[in-house]
């Protein structure tokens, strides 16, 4: 099994958005014909759906069967914080910077959603504006509609600064602030809904995620009839899932003797290494993990372009020495890495299940 690496340049989240505000003369073959030309364009990110989880459910998302389009890859790691930054920012992860859910800053480690450190709230010691330093959305400030407590955060403040932050607490509320962005008149309108990661991540695949999955159905249908004559909806996502229950293991005695630190996530885990000992250490990771993960140096991951063609210094530095990215049903363990529950579902890695996330148009 080899890792689905991103074409940065074809099929990618990261090219979703700027296909869509600043259209080419030729439009790239994998946009959905709905998606080309329209007068306005209502992008829905809904955090959490892969393409192979979808396919394998369509009985329950009629309204997303009835829509055009197919699957594209999103980018590596197949996380939130890196694939949202990908999005709104339209280039790789590499250039942006948001390498990932933990992040190794100038000694700590920074939590990207929580935008915390071991210190606590880091918005002040790690500001999210000169961490990351490119417009969203290419500087044309859009309106972003999400859920309301995310308006401050450091996140948010890294990944979307400068847009029009709209608010929801309650999906209906999502559909009724959408119909009145669009009935003014704005071209481009994105509107985030994170359900179906929350359900998956708490209960895994099941009834819970079934029933998840049809209210989100039934949300995409209330969206597209909210939209004016000519506008387009697009739907994708940020991420697959892989069911890992209690399959999360513990890295090998001999892994961690090598380890200064860990960042990253469960199926996505950089490993720090003491000064000189890189080589020790990915040799270590080959022997213990190499059945069940790709086992990766940086330079490496770098030579293969997981995060896009370059990284610049600041980026590099941001990383561990060596990666263990999953390709087994199973979590690699930080003590560190916690959270209120067991997760269930994960993703981060570069399987088929994480990395390929479904691009869907319609036309009102």
């Amino acid at each position: 099994m080899d890792p689905l690496i991103p074409d940065y340049d074809g099929a990618c989240l990261s090219n979703v958005a700027p296909a869509l505000i600043e259209p080419p003369a030729t439009p790239p073959s994998w946009l959905p014909e709905p998606a080309v030309g329209a007068a306005q364009t209502l992008v829905l990110m809904l955090d959490g759906l892969g393409w192979e989880q979808l396919e394998e459910r369509w009985d329950l998302a009629p309204n997303l069967r009835a829509m055009t389009g197919g699957p594209i890859l999103t980018v590596a790691p197949s996380t939130t914080a890196t694939a949202l930054s990908s999005f709104a920012l339209g280039c790789p992860p590499g250039d942006h910077g948001v390498v990932g859910y933990r992040i190794h800053v100038d000694g700590a480690i920074l939590n990207v959603l929580r935008w915390q450190t071991d210190a606590g709230d880091a918005r002040v010691s790690i500001p999210p504006s000169e961490f990351q330093h490119l417009d969203a959305f290419r500087g044309h400030r859009p309106p972003v509609v999400t859920r309301t407590e995310f308006a401050g955060t450091g996140f948010t403040g890294a990944h979307l600064a400068g847009v029009q932050l709209v608010g929801w607490r309650v999906p209906s509320t999502m559909v009724t602030e959408v119909r009145h962005l669009l009935a003014a008149g704005e071209r481009f309108v994105y509107a985030y809904y994170d359900g179906i990661d929350k359900v998956a991540h708490e209960y895994g695949f099941g009834d819970h995620y079934d029933a998840e999955l049809e209210a989100v159905d039934a949300l995409v249908g209330q969206l597209r009839d909210a939209m004016p004559p000519g506008c387009a909806l697009v739907v994708t996502s940020d991420h697959g899932q892989v069911f890992v229950g209690d399959a999360v293991v513990p890295l090998h005695e001999s892994v961690l003797a090598e380890s200064a630190l860990l960042s990253g996530e469960g199926r996505f885990r950089w490993l720090h290494a003491h000064p000189g000992r890189t080589e020790a250490l990915a040799e270590a990771a080959r022997r213990a993990h190499g059945h069940q993960a790709w086992v990766r140096t940086r330079d490496e991951v770098v030579a293969e372009g997981w995060l896009g063609p370059k990284l610049a210094p600041a980026v590099t530095e941001r990383l561990g020495d060596v990666m263990i990215a999953a390709f087994e049903p199973v979590a690699f363990n930080d003590p560190a890495d916690t959270g209120p529950y067991r997760l269930q579902c994960r993703h981060g890695s570069l399987t088929s299940a994480e990395m390929r996330v479904p691009l869907l148009a319609t036309r009102a």
